[in-house]
């Protein structure tokens, strides 16, 4: 017997950022976290439309390194061509659509070649050899060449456009940071391209990828499973999270020395932050899949890849000064807070996605006060789902 996905009941989702009381605001339904017939909408209409951070530059120091990187439902192929330049093609061979490079990643490559004919691209993407192709001379080299995708590189990462026409990146990635922060020279002041990656993280999330912004976006949740953390930023514990506020930092507690698990003091500070920005925290949603947490000495960027309605891999980089990273200090107290934090919050949407096909919770919950402003995430992903 064939089992059909059942679809998102529109009147629900309809009712979802409807005012219930004074208090209390409408979510979208639990099927809107578990559908695949959601998330396939998703991937092709908000994840191959808009700017996705994809990969740290440094990761492709030389001609010829490359990584493969998952775009909705793309794999994408990115490099640096014999200039330096960052090109991104789709992990697709223009002969019979096999899968080009297999691997997550390699160094120096010369070209790609698909394993299955040997059709052979350079790296600007163009084919330059397959055989017997000297005996057909109306197969043009650039025009079945790799299909190539829109590039951009900011803050020190490779982000990717898979869509025919990309969005401006200034009105949408910069204007995120811009609408959170006030302005872009705010973030400009962490020089964050300038930093290198003391440590990384690979979390594999058993949730929905709405979860997990949810999640990063409030912060009434903060005094119950985040300990370690309220210690640190104490007004984190009313429950108001620094980005509910255009242009707020959250406050280092009075005897906190540093951003580090027991408060203690961290590394140098970055040069550029300013008096105004010491001993404060700031938080950036980038949609659809970026998180930044700026601190006085290091930021910590995640990155969502969503794979499954109820999976998500999130990689965590926490930056530091070069010559920070290079002396090889002790950065155990650094890491280790944010990465309880993200245990912490990785947990709890679990614990939200294991209730959703509940019948109890298929017309969704509620938010508090606090939380208002989750609803117009929830409204900006309905819509752009369903455009």
């Amino acid at each position: 017997m064939t089992v059909t996905e059942p679809t998102v009941d529109p009147a629900i989702l309809e009712h979802a950022g409807e005012s219930i009381s004074e208090s209390l605001v409408r979510t979208l339904p639990g099927s809107a976290y578990s559908s695949p017939e959601v998330f396939a909408r998703e991937q092709e209409r908000i994840f191959e439309r808009m700017w996705f951070c994809a990969v740290r530059s440094s990761e492709l120091p030389k001609p010829g390194d490359f990584r493969t990187v998952q775009v909705g439902r793309e794999s994408i192929i990115v490099s640096r061509n014999r200039k330096g330049a960052v090109r991104a093609f789709f992990n697709v061979c223009r002969h019979r659509g096999a899968r080009v490079c297999s691997t997550d990643g390699g160094t120096g490559a010369r070209s790609f070649q698909c394993p299955y004919h040997a059709w052979t691209y350079d790296l600007d993407g163009k084919l330059i050899a397959a055989p017997n192709l000297t005996k057909m001379p109306d197969v043009g080299r650039e025009q079945y060449g790799l299909h190539t995708a829109h590039v951009r590189e900011w803050l020190g990462y490779v982000w990717i456009c898979v869509a025919d026409e990309a969005p401006s990146f200034e009105e949408t990635v910069m204007g995120a940071v811009r609408s959170r922060l006030g302005d872009i020279e705010s973030i400009d002041h962490y020089s964050v391209d300038t930093l290198e990656v003391g440590k990384r993280i690979v979390y594999d999330v058993k949730a929905n990828w709405k979860l997990i912004v949810e999640n990063f976006m409030e912060c009434y949740h903060c005094a119950t499973i985040h300990p370690e953390l309220t210690e640190v930023l104490p007004e984190f514990a009313d429950g108001f999270a620094a980005q509910y506020f255009v242009g707020h930092g959250a406050e280092f507690g009075s005897d906190v020395k540093g951003f580090t698990v027991d408060g203690s003091e961290g590394v140098d500070r970055l040069p550029g932050v300013t008096d105004d920005q010491d001993r404060r925290y700031y938080a950036v949603t980038i949609r659809p899949n970026v998180f930044v947490n700026l601190v006085p000495d290091h930021v910590i960027f995640h990155r969502m890849i969503p794979m499954a309605p109820d999976r998500t891999i999130v990689e965590c980089d926490w930056l530091y000064l070069p010559d920070v990273v290079a002396s090889g200090v002790d950065l155990e107290k650094s890491v280790r807070l944010f990465d309880l934090v993200n245990q912490q919050d990785f947990d709890a949407c679990e614990l939200c996605q294991a209730a959703t096909d509940s019948s109890k919770y298929a017309d969704g919950g509620v938010l508090v006060p606090s939380e208002h402003h989750i609803a117009e995430f929830q409204a900006w992903a309905t819509e752009a789902a369903a455009d």
